[in-house]
């Protein structure tokens, strides 16, 4: 099997950080699943999210990887776990539990996973210092959420983030996390229409504000694709070409610096794909699958070698792209 690398799956913690107070409110806590291999995420004594075993088992994943034509994943906290929404004081305490829980598996298991961790971004201060506490524990960078309590990627105020990110050559991961955009209809359409709405708009935010721009060697990819992006960075770019607004607060055109972002290749389909390689170009683009979700794309690999047939850019889109954007070197 060729060597591949899934840039996006997730990691929910077998156990929680105690609470600080008996009733803290939003503090999630762990209760048995239906099953021995289940467990149900509670929140405010209620069922959050049921989760399987894979989400912290490395025994499991490491079973699962091969059927997937996968060699090694990049494991990153389960967005709602980001906790924006959370005192930081409180985000704080959960996010370091989790950093140096998913980095203990990682260091136990040094040839199958590397690992992105959280910061609690409602203080960018705060969040730096958990940044630089991640590279020590051996995390290749961080997971942000595509808002920050409706603060866009590209605001003002994370600017000083993104340049610590640059700075500690630290990876970032952009999930999509509870969309702005509401929808009619069983709650379940929020993730399922809303994610790729705020995976693109995050990615325009980072385009408008000129932030890879700022930050040549900031390394950035945005999950499922880069969400609702490809389909509107043609009328972007257009409009772009004969606003002269737009070209004085924005020098380098958009679908150039979209050429600066990274890209999971999880769309579910192999014509979707081909157009992740089309429109952003085959170094910029990566497999990923959402493991161990119940939406994940459980071909990861062969929909990218469906999609490409030049074997020297499959080996790109499995394999080195991925190392690119984790400032890995080739094993």
């Amino acid at each position: 099997m060729h060597p591949a690398i899934d840039v996006h799956t997730h990691f929910v913690p077998a156990r929680f950080a105690a609470e600080p107070a008996p009733g803290t409110p939003d503090w999630p806590s762990m209760a048995p699943g239906h099953t021995c291999c289940h467990g149900n995420v509670m929140i405010n004594g209620k069922n959050y999210r049921t989760v399987t075993d894979q989400c912290w088992s490395a025994e499991k994943r490491i079973a699962d990887m091969p059927g997937m034509g996968v060699t090694r994943q990049v494991i990153s906290p389960m967005p709602e776990l980001l906790s924006y929404w959370l005192p930081v004081q409180h985000a704080r305490v959960i996010l370091r539990d989790i950093n140096e829980q998913l980095a203990r598996l990682l260091q136990d298991h040094p040839d199958h996973f590397y690992g992105l961790g959280a910061v609690p971004l409602q203080d960018v201060g705060v969040a730096i210092e958990e940044l630089e506490y991640a590279k020590t524990l051996g995390l290749c960078g961080v997971e942000l959420g595509s808002n920050v309590n409706g603060r866009a990627i590209g605001d003002p105020e994370l600017e000083p983030f993104f340049a610590a990110a640059e700075r500690l050559d630290m990876a970032i991961f952009v999930h999509a996390v509870r969309p702005l955009v509401k929808f009619g209809g069983p709650a379940i359409l929020s993730p399922v229409l809303g994610f790729p709405i705020e995976s693109g708009m995050a990615a325009l935010s980072a385009i408008t504000s000129n932030l890879v721009v700022r930050h040549p060697k900031l390394r950035i990819c945005f999950s499922h694709g880069g969400g609702s992006l490809s389909a509107q960075l043609s009328r972007f770019h257009h409009c772009w070409q004969s606003l002269p607004a737009l070209q004085e607060s924005m020098p380098t055109p958009p679908a150039e610096q979209a050429r600066l972002l990274y890209y999971d290749a999880c769309v579910y389909s192999v014509p979707g794909i081909r157009m992740l390689i089309d429109t952003f170009g085959s170094d910029r683009v990566m497999a990923g699958s959402d493991y161990p979700f119940a939406r994940m794309e459980e071909h990861p690999v062969s929909n990218i070698e469906a999609a490409e047939p030049d074997e020297a850019i499959r080996t790109q889109l499995r394999y080195t792209n991925a190392l690119a954007f984790l400032g890995k070197k080739e094993d």
